[in-house]
Parts: C-alpha cells; structure tokens; sequence
C-alpha cells in the first residue's frame, strides 16, 4: 500500500511539472516571442529556414522533424521518454490555443528587443526546465538535445546550445545580424535555465 501511495505522488508530481513548464512556454512564446519577432533555434529555426530557401511550409516540415527527433528519442532514451514527449506536446499545443482564445496579456516588446530577448529566454528556459525534469519534451528540440547530452555525455545546456547556434549561423543567411545578436541572448538564457531547472532534485 505504501510503495502504490509513494509511486501515485511521484506520478501526480510528475505530471505538474509538465503541465507547469508547458503553460510557462506556451506563456512566453505566446505573449512575447510571436510579438516581438524573436529569432528561434532548433526546430521552429530549422523550419523558417526550409521555408525561406526551399519555400517548405513549416505546418509540413514541423512534423516531419518532430518525428525524426522523436524516434531518436525512442532509439536512445526509450519508450518511457516518448510517452512522456507526447505528453509535453500535447499540453504545450492545449495551453497555446488557450492562450490565443483570451488574447495577449503582456505589453508588447517589439520596440524593445533586448528585453523581448531576455524575458522570452526565461519563459522558455523555465518551462522548457520544469518539462525536462519531468522527463518530458515539449518538441523535437528537447528530444535531440537529450540525445545529444547522453551520447555525449555533455552537460544538457550545451547540448541545447549547439542546435541553436547551429540553426543560428545558418538563418544568418537571411535573416539581419541584429535579431540574430537577440536570439543568442534568449537561447543563451533559456539553456542555462533548462540545465538549471531539469537538474534539480524532488527531495
């Protein structure tokens, strides 16, 4: 009865911290990345560049990068990890459509975008944290830079880093250095955070 009532509170903590770190994200990407036109990394990066250079919509690359990051999440973390990825992006995906039915609640930060920059990393580095730790992800970034941590063995925030910087210096090809400058602070910030955050213990 004991190890049932101790695995039931594991479980109920577990899916607080995703259902957490899922409505922080969907927060911040909502109310401050998509008003302030912050340049992302990973794979939202990955797609603007598609569709910039090979006029792939995103609504058909998305998916199909998603999946491969994905199944090498199933190959090198297992099915537990998917189950709990599945789960962070379906939350994720619930929270944004809440968010855009009530409508924006921040001011926008376009005219500031140093402090877009820094307050969209904390969003993202916070919530993108609290669903790592509870062994989820909130889109293929998150499964291929856990990937990349294990195979490596290197700390998670660099991992992060190095499939941000990487979609980074490739959208330097179309997109102003400027907001590139923006968006290494953000992906500078939120990767610290996620290392933080994830790491930490329920003691």
């Amino acid at each position: 009865m004991v190890p049932y009532h101790n695995h039931g509170k594991r479980l109920l903590r577990r899916v607080l911290l995703l259902l957490g770190g899922a409505s922080i994200l969907a927060f911040g990407l909502f109310n401050v990345h998509s008003r302030s036109q912050i340049t992302e990394g990973g794979v939202l990066g990955m797609t603007l560049l598609l569709q910039h250079w090979l006029h792939l919509s995103p609504g058909v690359s998305a998916p199909v990068i998603d999946v491969a990051c994905y199944l090498l999440g199933l190959r090198f973390l297992g099915a537990g990890f998917l189950k709990w990825a599945l789960a962070g992006s379906a939350a994720f995906s619930a929270f944004y459509n809440l968010y855009e039915h009530f409508g924006y609640v921040l001011p926008s930060l376009g005219g500031r975008p140093l402090l877009a920059a820094v307050l969209g990393g904390l969003f993202v580095g916070a919530g993108v944290g609290l669903i790592v730790r509870a062994g989820g992800a909130s889109g293929g970034d998150d499964a291929l830079a856990l990937v990349i941590a294990k195979i490596t063995r290197c700390p998670l925030s660099r991992a992060y880093l190095a499939t941000d910087l990487t979609v980074l210096a490739l959208s330097a090809s179309y997109i102003p250095l400027h907001k590139i400058a923006c968006s290494l602070v953000t992906v500078t910030v939120s990767s610290f955070l996620i290392e933080r955050i994830s790491a930490k213990t329920d003691g």
